[in-house]
């Protein structure tokens, strides 16, 4: 039997001993999230959740719910009618250690991108610190994208540059629009002529453009500024075996996860060592 087989064999057997065995890969998700979920699957996140489930003989099911506070209480957390089951077990995206949730091993790192769109007196920006030495008139020309407590908005402030910020909200409530498509629509419009994005958020504005279509800088951490972090899955807290099955699906798809985003032109890092958190012993 090949190596491959043995290890999915386990797996099986694992979530078998566990009672988790069943034909479905019940996944809590955002139904219009590009680009890490949407209801027509195109998302890399519902790629991913197809990549495992067809390894573990299941099915994906869905419970959509808006990305927004609340998010976990009214999915991971949430039970169905008159039953002890709940809607879903699996979150595709959420911070490493994040504190709803119990997480696993981190499946990506990447990083926020300073996106300028070229042609619009700006080709002369090649690295973020010229934003703060621009002169008053230029200043007062800009017209960068601003979000609520993105790292972003710390450093526009850092610059002396938030009234030269258009304001945006990282959750909407837009049933037509997520906020990467607002800005990439707002990129081509003129209404900005730049934006600092979390990686996944700058690869779709790339994807849905021509290929020189923006000057595209690479944010770097730098103490008390952080850009770069990396991202897990979750499971609820005391969900064990469920994470020790994805932990071992996420180690025997890394080349196949990366490829997958890659494609939707996510910058990827290398993924840093994690501290153990009391719930991981």
């Amino acid at each position: 039997m090949k190596v491959t087989s043995i290890l999915i064999a386990s797996i099986v057997l694992l979530m078998t001993k566990a009672g988790l065995a069943d034909d479905k890969f019940r996944v809590c998700a955002d139904p219009l999230n590009p680009p890490y979920s949407s209801k027509d699957g195109s998302g890399f996140e519902n790629k991913i959740a197809e990549l495992f489930a067809k390894q573990l003989n299941q099915k994906v099911e869905y419970k959509w719910f808006p990305q927004r506070i609340g998010f976990i209480r009214n999915t991971l957390k949430a039970k169905l009618p008159d039953s002890d089951l709940f809607t879903c077990d699996v979150v595709m995206g959420v911070p490493a250690g994040y504190e709803l949730a119990l997480t696993t091993k981190p499946y990506y790192h990447s990083t926020y991108l300073l996106l300028i769109a070229k042609g619009r007196g700006w080709d002369d920006i090649t690295k973020v610190s010229q934003l703060g030495d621009l002169s008053l008139n230029r200043q007062e020309a800009l017209k960068i994208a601003m979000f609520d407590r993105g790292p972003g908005t710390a450093l526009l402030q850092a610059m002396g540059l938030l009234e030269q910020g258009i304001p945006y909200q990282t959750m909407t409530g837009d049933d037509q629009n997520n906020l990467p498509m607002q800005i990439e629509k707002d990129l081509k419009s003129g209404k900005i002529d730049m934006a600092i994005l979390w990686g996944p958020m700058a690869g779709y504005v790339l994807s849905q453009s021509p290929k020189d279509a923006y000057q595209v800088i690479q944010m770097t951490s730098k103490p008390g500024m952080k850009f770069d972090f990396s991202i897990a899955m979750a499971v609820r807290y005391g969900d064990k075996e469920r994470l020790s099955t994805l932990n071992q699906l996420i180690d025997k798809n890394r080349k196949a996860i990366r490829e997958i985003m890659l494609s939707y032109q996510i910058p990827l890092l290398p993924i840093p060592e994690q501290p153990l958190r009391k719930d991981d012993d």
